[in-house]
């Protein structure tokens, strides 16, 4: 091919039926571009990458000029020519004299931008016709395994991910792109002072042990009933949307660069006693009088500010019972789709469904697909669990892997379990009758030492080291809060 054909007829091309949209010519304009001023990568870089192409001798001829620009050296015909001296498909097309004929003939520089958009917007096409058949195909097969609700889901899900990628499936990752996003982790981290990387939960100690909440990760909070697992997970929840702020982010992209926006599956309790939850936190008035309706016109008064200020908030609560795990996955990708997604929280795991025979399996399927969603949607996933009974029978109630219910397949697909604890609650319970002076002394100057602590026990992390974080927490609010150490104020617990 001596000459090469300007983008001037058709921009894309269906000739017949079965012949894929696409445009060689804008292909070969974009190529040429570049080749001649490497400075216009820039502008492109961000629309498309090789497996934006038609042509795969197209795609291998950008991957190596894109990676001769990433590292500050010329990509021209001459030199790409000796890093693609063995392609045989570029070798049919002419060889060295095909990437000539590419410099010489690209006559739009200034169009590049719109070059790439047509690419893009063609493969998108491609890829739109492919999953188009896969679904018909899926369809017109009469399956017992296949049920056609579980087809939908399936569907939606890669027409999520080809609206959010611009492909159905990104096979693998270089290591070159996985070690420019890790280095992008670690600068985020820098840029706040070597805080952390993650979106943080407003609790100081707990972000010093985790470095926040990361993307991708599954993080499992566990306990018994009543120790506050559901209050800690609001908690972080409100936090995390109450510092919600949009912005131009490190990388160029729009999103949050403080907080997010927060999706809440309250599979246990109604999305009104948990809003009266995040009420009593914010306006700090007892959950029992807001229930009751038992507050002075003050309190009152506050209440209804905190409803006002609370109004435009991103969290947004799905208190639908007993979700299966695929529509639970459906609904958070709508979410993301529609309002954004920064974290999603479920309470709890074990009032999940799935489609598994027995109960182990069922949980692991749910715990698998909890983590899938967190990699998927990239963003960090608290799912709430119960423990097993056998906590109660120790003399240390403090909680351990081994006491998650159906622990393997939890424990395992988890990258951070943490335990919450209030030894508090036991000690309570272990009240002495009056006539056991010496012993009531022991257990009011042990309630005393106890009084308004909790302990955020993280048994797993991924990532990181594992610990106890102490916090404090205000029963009556339902709110943790960071607990101020005896050496920074006088011995007192107090929120900072």
């Amino acid at each position: 091919m001596n000459e090469i054909t300007t983008i001037g007829q058709a921009s894309a091309e269906v000739q017949n039926a079965d012949t894929m949209p696409h445009s060689v010519e804008a292909e070969q304009q974009l190529l040429g571009a570049i080749l001649t001023n490497n400075d216009l990568y820039d502008r492109v870089a961000q629309i498309i990458g090789p497996e934006h192409f038609y042509d795969p001798v197209h795609a291998r001829i950008w991957e190596v000029a894109a990676a001769r620009i990433a590292k500050n050296t010329l990509a021209s015909p001459v030199t790409l020519k000796s890093f693609m001296a063995e392609d045989a498909g570029l070798a049919e097309l002419g060889g060295a004299a095909y990437l000539v004929n590419l410099a010489g003939a690209s006559i739009s520089a200034f169009a590049v931008r719109d070059y790439a958009q047509m690419i893009y917007d063609l493969a998108i096409r491609r890829e739109l016709i492919r999953l188009g058949r896969d679904i018909s195909d899926k369809a017109a097969r009469v399956d017992v395994a296949s049920e056609p609700k579980e087809q939908i889901v399936e569907a939606e899900q890669k027409l999520y991910k080809l609206s959010e990628q611009g492909q159905t499936d990104s096979g693998f990752k270089s290591f070159l792109k996985a070690v420019t996003e890790a280095v992008n982790v670690t600068n985020q981290a820098y840029q706040r002072g070597g805080g952390m990387a993650g979106i943080s939960t407003g609790l100081n100690d707990l972000d010093k042990q985790l470095g926040g909440l990361h993307p991708s990760d599954l993080i499992i909070l566990a306990g018994r009933p009543s120790m506050g697992k559901t209050s800690l997970a609001t908690n972080i929840a409100f936090n995390v949307a109450k510092a919600y702020k949009r912005g131009q982010r490190h990388d160029g992209t729009e999103g949050a660069i403080d907080g997010g926006v927060v999706g809440f599956f309250s599979l246990e309790m109604s999305a009104e006693q948990l809003a009266g939850r995040v009420l009593a936190e914010a306006s700090e008035i007892s959950s029992h009088k807001i229930r009751q309706g038992d507050m002075t016109e003050d309190e009152f008064r506050r209440f209804v500010n905190a409803a006002k200020d609370l109004e435009a908030c991103p969290l947004f609560i799905d208190d639908t019972p007993a979700l299966p795990i695929s529509q639970l996955a459906a609904r958070a990708r709508r979410l993301k789709r529609t309002h954004g997604l920064d974290l999603l929280v479920i309470d709890y795991l074990q009032l999940c469904r799935g489609m598994a025979d027995n109960r182990v399996n069922e949980i692991a399927e749910i715990s698998m697909g909890m983590k899938a969603i967190a990699k998927e949607l990239n963003i960090p996933v608290i799912a709430l669990s119960q423990l097993s009974r056998q906590v109660e029978n120790r003399d240390d109630k403090r909680p351990q892997l081994s006491d998650l219910r159906e622990s393997g397949s939890i424990e395992q697909d988890a990258d951070v379990v943490m335990f919450v604890f209030r030894e508090e609650y036991y000690k309570e319970r272990e009240k002495p009758g009056d006539h056991e002076l010496d012993r009531m002394e022991e257990w009011k100057t042990a309630m005393e030492r106890l009084h308004g602590k909790a302990e955020v026990i993280v048994g797993k992390q991924r990532h990181g080291p594992i610990g106890t974080v102490e916090l404090s927490f205000e029963a009556q609010f339902t709110r943790f809060g960071n607990l101020v150490k005896p050496w920074q104020q006088g011995g007192q617990i107090e929120q900072y």
